[in-house]
């Protein structure tokens, strides 16, 4: 049976999952990492066509969002000379369209922030500025409760609905 699922409200925990690092006051946009497959081209040397021939990896992982307002707090998460690797989570409320039932998406990340940028102000304009989570290291999403995507850089972890995508590799191997 066909249904939709409508992401309705997110929220940003940046740093720990604690009241005072919410950033449900402020939060413009969020956008979780987009999954890319990489390819390689092949030009057969038969062949009229080139084809794309999977790799087994994926793009580096990053979540850009944007805040209005000036954050203190989360400003002082970026820094060139910091070696530490925060925790991000994202919380959503998606509604089932067909029963109208609300359910959790949540997606828990740890990185670096990597970018801030200021918007430019303009007087009568809301100000506020764009960030991005880089070096993503370990990334899960939950749907409704149920784990759709696992990653983990330091295990060659990558799970997706709770199958290991990566186990015979990492058998082979000899990782974990």
């Amino acid at each position: 049976m066909s249904n939709m699922f409508v992401m309705e409200a997110v929220n940003l925990f940046c740093g720990d999952d604690d009241p005072t690092a919410s950033k449900h006051l402020t939060i413009d946009e969020l956008q979780l990492p987009g999954l890319q497959e990489m390819f390689a081209e092949h030009k057969a040397g038969g062949s009229r066509v080139a084809i794309d021939v999977p790799v087994g990896a994926i793009e580096k992982l990053t979540a850009p969002f944007k805040l209005k307002g000036t954050d203190p707090q989360l400003m002082s998460l970026f820094g060139l000379g910091s070696k530490i690797m925060n925790n991000y989570t994202a919380y959503g409320v998606v509604r089932d369209l067909r029963s109208g039932r609300a359910m959790e998406a949540k997606a828990l990340m740890n990185g670096r922030l990597g970018k801030i940028g200021a918007d430019a102000f303009k007087k009568g304009d809301l100000h506020g500025y764009d960030y991005e989570i880089n070096a993503i290291m370990h990334y899960e999403l939950f749907f409704d409760g149920q784990e759709k995507y696992y990653f983990d850089f330091f295990t060659g972890s990558w799970r997706v609905d709770g199958n290991d995508e990566n186990a015979d590799t990492n058998q082979i191997l000899h990782i974990g």
